[in-house]
């Protein structure tokens, strides 16, 4: 299956005999293969005369790509494990064995992705970056506060470096480009809330979605290519990330959200506008007016301005 696709990746047409022949099997087996990819989430063009291919292509996860936008100094308190087919990175990175400082799973496909609040996150193959990295805290919940925001703005910011622009911070955990969902963040914690905690960081980023791709998820959403308005290496991406959450992880153990509040809100992509926020069946109005240390966002009303945060609240536009 790898070979396959690594042979369709180049976006041109190839005919059945010519994949037979390539892989060493039968056209039959040849089909058979092609419709498993179909089953995973890849858009195949299939026209008689010219063969089979993947009209956007695709880069598969490699490690020594990765490696080279990972400086020298942390590579060694890196574990990465790239996976074709998984379930969840996210359960799969606390299997991830040795004492390395980050631990991080990859994978091209997700059979159970998950979302914030109970949502699936829509994983076809090969068309985004699946990733979760392990982190372990021994401070207990409350140094938490505001994670997920500082953990949006590095998203962002890695893809601003990687030549993607326009892009705002919906609170608390969203990438938008002109409104659209780009990339998301989900953090699971487990451990004793006042002690050591195992925090795992859950990252999507959309990186080439085909319009079938799209219909299937439940939200407006675009994807890399159609924001930059050309290709960027998935590898490149995924590399940079890697360096960049490192990098925000370390600060944040000593300083919290305080020192990221003033660049994450430069990219709020709803401050000074009507919003609702829900929380559970109950819904409040106002103007949003920002964040604070903690990362809780600030509702202006009638009522005055109140601060809002995590769990089960939903932030939208008026």
């Amino acid at each position: 299956m790898e070979n396959l696709i690594r042979l369709l990746g180049d976006g041109r047409f190839h005919s059945g005999e010519e994949l037979g022949s390539a892989l060493g099997v039968s056209r039959a087996a040849v089909w058979k293969k092609l419709k498993a990819l179909s089953d995973l989430g890849l858009e195949l063009d299939a026209v008689r005369g010219k063969g089979y291919r993947l009209p956007s292509g695709v880069e598969l996860l490699d490690r020594s790509r990765i490696d080279k936008e990972i400086p020298d100094k942390i590579k060694d308190d890196v574990a990465i494990d790239l996976r074709m087919l998984t379930s969840s990175t996210n359960d799969d990175v606390r299997s991830i064995e040795g004492d390395a400082r980050w631990r991080v799973c990859m994978a091209e496909y997700q059979s159970g992705g998950r979302g914030r609040r109970g949502r699936v996150w829509q994983s076809p193959f090969g068309a985004s970056l699946y990733f979760s990295m392990l982190w372990n805290v021994e401070s207990g919940l409350a140094a938490m506060e505001g994670l997920s925001l500082a953990v949006g703005l590095t998203v962002l910011k890695t893809l601003e470096s990687s030549g993607v622009s326009g892009l705002t911070l919906k609170w608390p955990n969203d990438v938008l480009m002109d409104g659209r969902k780009l990339a998301g963040v989900l953090l699971e914690i487990s451990g004793d809330p006042t002690g050591s905690c195992e925090v795992v960081i859950g990252v999507g980023i959309n990186l080439v979605l085909g319009p079938e791709q799209k219909k299937k998820i439940d939200q407006p959403v675009t994807d890399v290519k159609t924001a930059a308005g050309m290709s960027i290496s998935k590898n490149k991406i995924a590399g940079r990330l890697i360096a960049n959450l490192s990098s925000m992880l370390s600060t944040f153990q000593g300083y919290g959200f305080a020192p990221y509040r003033e660049q994450w809100s430069q990219y709020d992509a709803f401050a000074g506008r009507p919003v609702v926020l829900y929380i559970g069946a109950n819904t409040i109005a106002g103007i949003s007016v920002g964040v604070n240390d903690s990362g809780a966002v600030l509702i202006k009303n009638d009522a005055g301005t109140s601060s809002y945060a995590g769990g089960e609240i939903s932030l939208r536009e008026l």
